[in-house]
């Protein structure tokens, strides 16, 4: 190993994508989690960069006494404290931009699949059903006439609603903030925005501001028609409220690609027929997920050779060139 490369961390899993390329460019070390404990001082103060898919608290940061970047795997970055992080000079990235496209185009057609059950319509031709009782029912549900609420519009909930109002489908959205660069309607509530629509596109992050911020409140709001689909964090849905509207068709229906703990599903909310429930695939393709990689690669390969780093988070941005 050349003694002039920088070491970086890999904690816990990661794609395969980036430990190929951190083990080509750096001194690479991998540990089973994100646990400090698994190394001694010595190997901790080699350590100069962290890529990682998992949580890296204040006291694992803290635990580097050289760390200058965390470059995480994922456009979420909730599991990383960033904010401690740029308490100690440290970059932290995320991988923005380059899953947008995938993601949207999967909520879309999550949309779908929760309104016209293509996916039951499917087992119903391979399970021989079609020819021995008929044509498969016709769904309640259509896109035809909804109104739809994005919670959320960034670039992700940007594309998605471009994209739905391409399907004629009137957009309206919440954000903390008003956007000056779109003509939908804003809403200063969630609360608002629910009542307004029949359609509530969830894509905002996770973290303490969104915990369980869709409730029983805003499902009610939403009425009998309306219509959950969940593609940002699991934290940001009310699980056991979801479960309660759908059973007592307090909403018509919901499609989720996201859940509160990963991979474990409620059996209660699989056990509902008006539930369409996919693993957490929105960027799960190929070249989406090569893309997001080689992003994670390219922001410790700029930092730590003193160039600003690509896609830094909020937290870090006033940190975009690496302290000399």
């Amino acid at each position: 190993m050349s003694a002039t490369r920088p070491t970086v961390l890999i904690p816990g899993n990661i794609n395969a994508r980036v430990r190929e390329r951190v083990e080509a460019e750096f001194d690479a070390v991998a540990i089973a989690s994100a646990d400090a404990s698994l190394m001694d001082a010595e190997a901790r103060a080699k350590i100069s960069g962290i890529a990682c898919s998992t949580a890296i608290n204040a006291d694992f940061i803290d635990a580097f006494p050289n760390l200058s970047i965390i470059a995480s795997f994922g456009v979420g970055y909730d599991a990383v404290d960033a904010k401690h992080a740029a308490s100690r000079g440290v970059m932290v990235s995320n991988t923005p931009d380059v899953l947008s496209d995938e993601v949207a185009d999967t909520t879309v057609g999550l949309l779908l699949n929760t309104l016209r059950e293509f996916p039951k319509a499917e087992a119903y031709l391979r399970a021989g059903r079609w020819a021995a009782e008929g044509a498969y029912p016709l769904t309640p549900l259509t896109l035809r006439g909804r109104t739809v609420g994005i919670f959320g519009l960034g670039r992700i909930g940007l594309s998605i609603a471009q994209r739905l109002e391409a399907f004629g489908l009137p957009i309206h959205y919440h954000t903390r903030t008003k956007r000056n660069d779109v003509d939908y309607p804003w809403h200063d509530s969630l609360a608002s925005l629910a009542a307004a629509v029949d359609t509530l596109i969830v894509v905002v992050p996770g973290g303490a501001a969104t915990e369980k911020a869709v409730n029983a409140e805003i499902l009610g709001a939403l009425g009998p028609n309306g219509v959950l689909i969940s593609v940002g964090r699991g934290s940001t849905i009310d699980e056991p409220a979801l479960i309660a509207a759908l059973a007592e068709r307090m909403i018509a229906a919901a499609g989720l690609d996201v859940f509160a703990d990963e991979p474990n599903v409620p059996q209660a909310l699989m056990d509902l027929p008006n539930a369409c429930l996919l693993p957490h695939v929105a960027s799960a393709s190929v070249s989406t997920r090569n893309a997001m990689a080689d992003l994670v690669v390219d922001n410790l390969a700029a930092w730590l050779d003193g160039r600003p780093a690509l896609t830094p988070v909020p937290e870090c941005a006033a940190l975009d060139r690496k302290p000399s």
